[in-house]
Protein backbone atom coordinates (compact mmCIF):
# COMPACT_ATOMS: atom_id res chain seq x y z
CA UNK A 1 0.00 0.00 0.00
CA UNK A 2 1.21 3.67 -0.89
CA UNK A 3 2.07 5.68 1.91
CA UNK A 4 -0.90 8.10 2.47
CA UNK A 5 1.39 11.13 2.79
CA UNK A 6 0.59 13.86 0.60
CA UNK A 7 3.46 14.41 -1.78
CA UNK A 8 4.12 18.34 -2.12
CA UNK A 9 5.08 20.77 -5.07
CA UNK A 10 6.50 24.05 -5.53
CA UNK A 11 6.80 25.27 -9.35
CA UNK A 12 7.80 28.94 -10.70
CA UNK A 13 7.17 30.24 -13.65
CA UNK A 14 3.07 28.70 -12.95
CA UNK A 15 1.54 31.40 -15.80
CA UNK A 16 -1.94 30.82 -16.63
CA UNK A 17 -1.72 27.21 -14.70
CA UNK A 18 -1.43 24.62 -16.94
CA UNK A 19 1.08 22.88 -15.36
CA UNK A 20 -0.15 23.46 -12.12
CA UNK A 21 -3.36 21.33 -12.80
CA UNK A 22 -1.67 18.86 -14.36
CA UNK A 23 0.13 18.68 -11.06
CA UNK A 24 -2.45 18.83 -9.26
CA UNK A 25 -4.25 15.83 -10.89
CA UNK A 26 -1.38 13.73 -10.27
CA UNK A 27 -1.89 13.81 -6.51
CA UNK A 28 0.67 17.08 -5.80
CA UNK A 29 -0.11 19.57 -3.06
CA UNK A 30 1.39 23.53 -4.51
CA UNK A 31 2.97 24.82 -1.54
CA UNK A 32 3.53 27.73 -3.54
CA UNK A 33 3.32 29.19 -7.21
CA UNK A 34 5.29 31.72 -7.97
CA UNK A 35 4.73 34.03 -11.73
CA UNK A 36 5.24 37.64 -12.13
CA UNK A 37 1.90 38.49 -14.77
CA UNK A 38 -0.30 40.42 -12.76
CA UNK A 39 -3.22 38.23 -14.72
CA UNK A 40 -1.76 35.05 -14.75
CA UNK A 41 -1.85 35.44 -11.10
CA UNK A 42 -5.27 36.50 -11.00
CA UNK A 43 -6.44 33.03 -12.97
CA UNK A 44 -4.48 30.85 -10.68
CA UNK A 45 -6.41 32.80 -7.99
CA UNK A 46 -9.94 32.97 -9.50
CA UNK A 47 -10.11 29.00 -10.05
CA UNK A 48 -7.64 28.19 -6.60
CA UNK A 49 -8.36 30.48 -4.15
CA UNK A 50 -6.60 28.55 -1.33
CA UNK A 51 -3.41 28.25 -3.86
CA UNK A 52 -0.70 30.13 -2.33
CA UNK A 53 0.18 32.35 -5.10
CA UNK A 54 3.39 34.41 -4.70
CA UNK A 55 3.25 37.31 -7.12
CA UNK A 56 6.50 38.51 -7.85
CA UNK A 57 10.04 38.01 -10.18
CA UNK A 58 11.24 34.25 -9.08
CA UNK A 59 14.88 36.31 -9.17
CA UNK A 60 13.79 37.44 -6.29
CA UNK A 61 11.94 34.87 -4.46
CA UNK A 62 13.73 33.54 -1.60
CA UNK A 63 13.23 29.45 -0.91
CA UNK A 64 14.53 29.27 2.67
CA UNK A 65 11.13 28.37 4.08
CA UNK A 66 10.62 25.48 1.78
CA UNK A 67 14.03 23.63 2.20
CA UNK A 68 13.40 20.13 2.50
CA UNK A 69 9.58 20.11 2.62
CA UNK A 70 9.32 19.85 -1.44
CA UNK A 71 8.86 16.39 -3.38
CA UNK A 72 8.68 18.29 -7.12
CA UNK A 73 10.06 21.44 -8.14
CA UNK A 74 8.70 22.38 -11.67
CA UNK A 75 8.39 25.04 -13.87
CA UNK A 76 7.77 25.93 -17.39
CA UNK A 77 10.34 28.48 -17.34
CA UNK A 78 10.21 31.06 -20.19
CA UNK A 79 10.92 29.46 -23.66
CA UNK A 80 12.27 32.87 -25.60
CA UNK A 81 15.47 32.24 -25.24
CA UNK A 82 15.45 28.64 -26.87
CA UNK A 83 12.38 29.29 -29.00
CA UNK A 84 12.83 29.25 -33.02
CA UNK A 85 10.70 32.36 -32.94
CA UNK A 86 13.28 34.57 -31.11
CA UNK A 87 17.01 34.99 -31.58
CA UNK A 88 17.83 31.55 -29.66
CA UNK A 89 20.27 33.70 -27.17
CA UNK A 90 20.28 30.72 -24.58
CA UNK A 91 21.76 31.42 -21.70
CA UNK A 92 22.50 34.51 -22.92
CA UNK A 93 19.33 35.69 -22.96
CA UNK A 94 18.70 37.96 -19.80
CA UNK A 95 15.20 35.81 -19.62
CA UNK A 96 16.98 32.54 -19.01
CA UNK A 97 15.69 31.10 -15.98
CA UNK A 98 17.55 27.76 -16.04
CA UNK A 99 19.60 28.99 -13.40
CA UNK A 100 17.36 30.17 -11.15
CA UNK A 101 15.70 26.78 -11.15
CA UNK A 102 19.05 25.55 -10.29
CA UNK A 103 19.49 27.66 -7.37
CA UNK A 104 16.49 27.04 -6.19
CA UNK A 105 17.36 23.14 -5.93
CA UNK A 106 20.52 24.18 -4.31
CA UNK A 107 17.82 25.21 -1.02
CA UNK A 108 15.00 23.46 -1.11
CA UNK A 109 16.74 20.19 -2.17
CA UNK A 110 13.41 18.93 -3.74
CA UNK A 111 13.21 15.05 -4.67
CA UNK A 112 12.02 15.91 -7.89
CA UNK A 113 12.69 18.66 -10.56
CA UNK A 114 10.47 18.93 -13.57
CA UNK A 115 11.00 21.31 -16.13
CA UNK A 116 9.34 22.33 -19.27
CA UNK A 117 10.62 24.14 -22.45
CA UNK A 118 10.24 24.42 -26.51
CA UNK A 119 11.60 21.36 -28.43
CA UNK A 120 14.99 23.31 -29.34
CA UNK A 121 15.85 23.23 -26.12
CA UNK A 122 16.48 19.52 -25.96
CA UNK A 123 16.86 18.88 -29.95
CA UNK A 124 18.89 21.80 -31.41
CA UNK A 125 22.73 21.52 -31.73
CA UNK A 126 23.10 24.95 -30.88
CA UNK A 127 22.06 24.24 -27.00
CA UNK A 128 24.37 21.38 -26.64
CA UNK A 129 26.48 23.55 -24.05
CA UNK A 130 23.32 24.26 -22.30
CA UNK A 131 22.39 20.78 -21.97
CA UNK A 132 25.49 19.67 -20.62
CA UNK A 133 25.63 21.96 -18.58
CA UNK A 134 22.29 21.49 -16.61
CA UNK A 135 23.26 17.96 -16.41
CA UNK A 136 26.39 18.19 -14.90
CA UNK A 137 25.33 20.94 -12.34
CA UNK A 138 22.29 19.02 -11.44
CA UNK A 139 24.87 16.27 -10.92
CA UNK A 140 26.31 18.33 -8.72
CA UNK A 141 23.53 18.81 -6.20
CA UNK A 142 22.90 14.53 -6.27
CA UNK A 143 20.40 14.76 -8.80
CA UNK A 144 20.32 12.49 -12.49
CA UNK A 145 18.73 14.04 -15.29
CA UNK A 146 16.46 12.83 -18.15
CA UNK A 147 15.42 14.43 -20.83
CA UNK A 148 12.56 13.87 -23.48
CA UNK A 149 10.49 15.59 -26.47
CA UNK A 150 6.82 14.55 -25.70
CA UNK A 151 4.34 15.49 -27.89
CA UNK A 152 0.20 17.10 -26.66
CA UNK A 153 -1.57 15.26 -29.49
CA UNK A 154 -0.55 11.58 -28.02
CA UNK A 155 -1.98 12.83 -24.58
CA UNK A 156 -5.78 13.25 -25.97
CA UNK A 157 -4.33 16.94 -26.90
CA UNK A 158 -6.32 18.22 -30.48
CA UNK A 159 -2.83 20.04 -31.04
CA UNK A 160 0.52 19.09 -32.44
CA UNK A 161 2.82 20.45 -29.80
CA UNK A 162 6.34 18.61 -29.03
CA UNK A 163 8.03 20.45 -25.93
CA UNK A 164 11.10 19.33 -24.23
CA UNK A 165 10.35 17.73 -20.66
CA UNK A 166 13.60 17.52 -18.26
CA UNK A 167 13.04 15.43 -14.99
CA UNK A 168 15.71 14.87 -12.32
CA UNK A 169 15.93 12.24 -9.27
CA UNK A 170 18.33 10.96 -7.38
CA UNK A 171 19.69 7.63 -8.39
CA UNK A 172 17.66 5.31 -6.22
CA UNK A 173 14.01 7.21 -7.23
CA UNK A 174 14.67 7.60 -11.05
CA UNK A 175 15.90 4.23 -11.62
CA UNK A 176 11.94 3.31 -11.22
CA UNK A 177 11.33 6.47 -13.29
CA UNK A 178 9.63 5.61 -16.91
CA UNK A 179 8.47 8.57 -19.54
CA UNK A 180 4.36 8.51 -19.98
CA UNK A 181 2.93 6.91 -22.59
CA UNK A 182 0.73 8.41 -25.15
CA UNK A 183 -2.80 7.24 -25.08
CA UNK A 184 -3.32 4.57 -27.61
CA UNK A 185 -6.29 6.51 -29.00
CA UNK A 186 -6.37 9.65 -31.34
CA UNK A 187 -6.40 12.82 -30.37
CA UNK A 188 -9.25 14.11 -31.55
CA UNK A 189 -9.77 16.61 -34.62
CA UNK A 190 -10.32 20.21 -33.76
CA UNK A 191 -13.54 20.01 -35.62
CA UNK A 192 -14.61 17.51 -32.89
CA UNK A 193 -13.08 19.27 -30.09
CA UNK A 194 -14.69 22.79 -30.91
CA UNK A 195 -18.05 21.87 -32.74
CA UNK A 196 -20.17 21.97 -29.50
CA UNK A 197 -18.32 25.69 -28.82
CA UNK A 198 -18.99 26.78 -32.54
CA UNK A 199 -22.91 25.89 -32.50
CA UNK A 200 -23.44 27.41 -28.90
CA UNK A 201 -24.74 30.57 -30.48
CA UNK A 202 -27.32 29.11 -33.40
CA UNK A 203 -24.75 28.84 -36.09
CA UNK A 204 -26.16 26.32 -38.46
CA UNK A 205 -22.36 25.95 -40.46
CA UNK A 206 -21.12 24.64 -37.15
CA UNK A 207 -20.87 20.78 -38.16
CA UNK A 208 -20.15 21.41 -42.02
CA UNK A 209 -17.37 23.54 -40.64
CA UNK A 210 -16.15 20.68 -37.72
CA UNK A 211 -15.51 18.46 -40.90
CA UNK A 212 -13.06 20.59 -42.64
CA UNK A 213 -11.21 21.05 -39.26
CA UNK A 214 -10.44 17.51 -39.27
CA UNK A 215 -6.95 17.11 -37.63
CA UNK A 216 -5.15 18.33 -34.59
CA UNK A 217 -4.24 21.91 -34.69
CA UNK A 218 -0.92 23.24 -35.05
CA UNK A 219 0.98 24.47 -32.12
CA UNK A 220 -1.11 27.41 -30.00
CA UNK A 221 1.79 30.49 -30.06
CA UNK A 222 1.08 32.82 -27.07
CA UNK A 223 3.60 35.03 -28.03
CA UNK A 224 6.36 36.22 -25.15
CA UNK A 225 4.82 39.09 -22.28
CA UNK A 226 5.75 41.76 -24.21
CA UNK A 227 4.70 41.01 -27.66
CA UNK A 228 2.59 39.30 -29.61
CA UNK A 229 -0.39 37.36 -28.54
CA UNK A 230 -3.35 39.04 -31.00
CA UNK A 231 -3.58 35.95 -33.53
CA UNK A 232 -2.47 32.93 -33.91
CA UNK A 233 0.70 33.06 -35.06
CA UNK A 234 3.60 33.40 -37.79
CA UNK A 235 2.29 33.55 -41.47
CA UNK A 236 3.17 30.06 -41.36
CA UNK A 237 0.97 29.53 -38.52
CA UNK A 238 -1.64 31.17 -39.99
CA UNK A 239 -1.62 29.11 -42.92
CA UNK A 240 -1.74 25.42 -41.57
CA UNK A 241 -4.96 26.95 -39.46
CA UNK A 242 -6.44 28.12 -42.63
CA UNK A 243 -6.20 24.34 -43.62
CA UNK A 244 -8.54 23.52 -40.98
CA UNK A 245 -10.74 26.01 -41.70
CA UNK A 246 -9.87 28.72 -38.69
CA UNK A 247 -9.06 32.17 -39.63
CA UNK A 248 -5.55 33.14 -37.75
CA UNK A 249 -5.31 36.59 -38.37
CA UNK A 250 -7.12 37.86 -35.10
CA UNK A 251 -9.44 36.44 -32.28
CA UNK A 252 -12.72 36.13 -31.85
CA UNK A 253 -14.76 38.13 -28.63
CA UNK A 254 -17.46 35.73 -29.34
CA UNK A 255 -18.55 32.36 -31.37
CA UNK A 256 -20.02 32.26 -34.91
CA UNK A 257 -23.95 33.39 -34.48
CA UNK A 258 -26.70 32.49 -37.06
CA UNK A 259 -25.94 34.72 -39.25
CA UNK A 260 -22.32 33.64 -39.89
CA UNK A 261 -21.43 31.80 -43.35
CA UNK A 262 -18.57 29.70 -44.07
CA UNK A 263 -16.69 30.89 -47.26
CA UNK A 264 -13.83 29.87 -48.93
CA UNK A 265 -10.88 32.62 -50.44
CA UNK A 266 -12.18 35.36 -48.47
CA UNK A 267 -9.89 38.25 -48.21
CA UNK A 268 -8.46 40.09 -45.03
CA UNK A 269 -11.12 42.42 -45.09
CA UNK A 270 -14.00 40.30 -45.82
CA UNK A 271 -16.65 39.99 -42.97
CA UNK A 272 -17.62 36.37 -44.19
CA UNK A 273 -15.27 33.45 -44.15
CA UNK A 274 -13.52 31.16 -41.94
CA UNK A 275 -14.65 31.34 -38.08
CA UNK A 276 -12.15 32.79 -35.54
CA UNK A 277 -11.35 31.42 -31.99
CA UNK A 278 -12.21 32.39 -29.23
CA UNK A 279 -10.23 32.37 -26.20
CA UNK A 280 -11.99 29.82 -24.50
CA UNK A 281 -11.53 27.62 -27.47
CA UNK A 282 -7.88 28.08 -27.42
CA UNK A 283 -8.08 27.21 -23.82
CA UNK A 284 -9.56 23.83 -24.98
CA UNK A 285 -7.43 23.32 -27.79
CA UNK A 286 -4.51 23.24 -25.06
CA UNK A 287 -6.32 20.96 -23.04
CA UNK A 288 -7.41 23.08 -19.83
CA UNK A 289 -10.78 22.36 -18.29
CA UNK A 290 -13.64 24.02 -19.80
CA UNK A 291 -14.25 25.12 -16.04
CA UNK A 292 -10.93 27.00 -15.96
CA UNK A 293 -11.60 30.69 -16.31
CA UNK A 294 -8.92 33.31 -17.32
CA UNK A 295 -8.46 36.79 -15.98
CA UNK A 296 -7.60 39.62 -18.32
CA UNK A 297 -8.55 41.07 -21.88
CA UNK A 298 -8.67 38.64 -25.08
CA UNK A 299 -4.82 38.91 -25.49
CA UNK A 300 -3.94 38.74 -21.81
CA UNK A 301 -6.05 35.56 -21.57
CA UNK A 302 -4.49 34.19 -24.77
CA UNK A 303 -1.30 34.35 -23.69
CA UNK A 304 -1.66 32.62 -20.77
CA UNK A 305 -3.39 29.85 -22.85
CA UNK A 306 -0.65 29.70 -25.70
CA UNK A 307 2.07 29.70 -23.50
CA UNK A 308 0.94 26.87 -21.03
CA UNK A 309 1.92 23.22 -20.98
CA UNK A 310 -1.17 21.66 -21.68
CA UNK A 311 -2.32 20.15 -18.36
CA UNK A 312 -3.10 16.44 -19.94
CA UNK A 313 0.85 16.18 -20.61
CA UNK A 314 1.69 17.66 -17.36
CA UNK A 315 -0.48 15.20 -15.14
CA UNK A 316 1.00 12.43 -16.99
CA UNK A 317 4.48 12.96 -16.13
CA UNK A 318 3.78 14.28 -12.80
CA UNK A 319 2.13 10.82 -12.14
CA UNK A 320 4.85 8.98 -13.20
CA UNK A 321 6.99 11.02 -11.01
CA UNK A 322 4.66 10.48 -8.20
CA UNK A 323 4.85 6.73 -9.13
CA UNK A 324 8.85 6.56 -8.64
CA UNK A 325 8.76 8.71 -5.28
CA UNK A 326 6.07 6.18 -4.00
CA UNK A 327 8.14 2.96 -5.24
CA UNK A 328 10.54 2.71 -2.44
CA UNK A 329 8.97 -0.20 -0.22
CA UNK A 330 5.80 2.04 -0.08
CA UNK A 331 6.81 4.84 1.07
CA UNK A 332 7.89 8.63 0.30
CA UNK A 333 11.05 8.65 1.16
Amino acid sequence: MLDSKQLTSLEICAGGGGQAIGIEGAGFDHRALIEQNTHACATLRLNRPKWNVIEGDVRGFRPERYAGGIDLLAGGIPCTPYSIAGKQLGSGDERDLLPEALRLARIIKPRAIMLENVSELIKSPKFHHTRETLIHELAELGYQTQMTLLNAKDFGVPQHRLRAVVVAMRADFLQNFTWPLGNWELAPTVGQALEASMAAEGWPGAKSWAKLANDVAPTLVGGSMKHGGGDLGPDRAKRRWAKLAVNGNSLADQVPGPDFRLQHNVGRGGRLGYPKLTSDQAAIIQGFPTNWRFAGGKTARYKQIGNAFPPPVARAVAASIAAALRTRNGHIQ
